[in-house]
């Protein structure tokens, strides 16, 4: 290898690792190094990307044994002793090389209630938000999250509990809780105080850490075991 490559080892999984010589460039992403590989050295490698420019999500993978936006993580920043390690996001099944099944995810969101319980009908006048008001703060403040699924790839209790919700489904339970037009509170609280619910979070903060958008779940999932804990005694069980 020379000082105008790099040495990209690609996790395959079962079917194990592959390295290749990717010639180096200015300003390069890591989803550029592996789009590289797959047009120019590998065209059997699969890979997930659509945007390229940080909105949709698809690119996650795991980067040095980091959960990364491939689209927004320039080679420069993560690359070590001139080589980079890249593969499929940990804590879901991987389908092939570097492409996961992401169901789970989204199964674990619609366990969390993630989904916006509504009332009123296209007849009824729409109704008013306080955008100043604590609870649409906290509304406000996860609703950035694009299902990229790079907090539940990071988040440790997920890999020892394949049963725990995650982060993201948390954060959006949270989100639903907080939002005025949302009328599913006691769904949402039943959903997430359950067996795998935000009562399992240890506060790692990993979640908050590697998030692509600076969210932070975990202070959702503080705030869901806050309104758990109240529900139990208001309601006496």
């Amino acid at each position: 290898m020379t000082s105008q490559t790099l040495s990209v080892t690609i996790d395959r999984g079962a079917h194990g690792r592959d390295v290749f010589d990717v010639p180096a460039y200015e300003s390069q992403t890591v989803l550029d190094v592996v789009s590289w590989v797959q047009q120019n050295a590998d065209p059997t490698l699969s890979y997930r990307f659509a945007c390229r420019v940080g909105m949709c999500g698809s690119c996650a993978m795991m980067v040095n044994g980091v959960p990364r936006w491939t689209c927004r993580t320039h080679v420069s920043k993560v690359v070590q002793d001139g080589a980079v390690q890249i593969g499929p996001l940990r804590n879901l099944p991987v389908v092939k090389d570097l492409v996961v099944d992401m169901d789970p995810f989204f199964d674990k969101w619609v366990g969390a209630e993630g989904v916006h319980h509504g009332a009123l009908t296209r007849d009824d006048p729409i109704a008013a938000v306080d955008e100043t008001s604590p609870a649409r703060v906290e509304a406000n403040a996860g609703i950035e999250c694009i299902n990229c699924s790079v907090c539940y790839a990071a988040c440790d209790t997920v890999a020892g509990n394949p049963d725990y919700l995650g982060p993201a489904a948390l954060q959006r339970a949270w989100t639903l809780l907080n939002d005025a037009k949302d009328e599913g509170r006691l769904a949402i609280l039943d959903a997430v105080s359950g067996s795998g619910g935000c009562h399992n979070c240890h506060s790692m903060g990993s979640c908050t850490t590697y998030c692509p958008n600076e969210l932070d779940p975990m202070s959702a999932i503080a705030g869901l075991k806050r309104e758990t804990a109240k529900s139990f005694f208001r309601r006496g069980r």
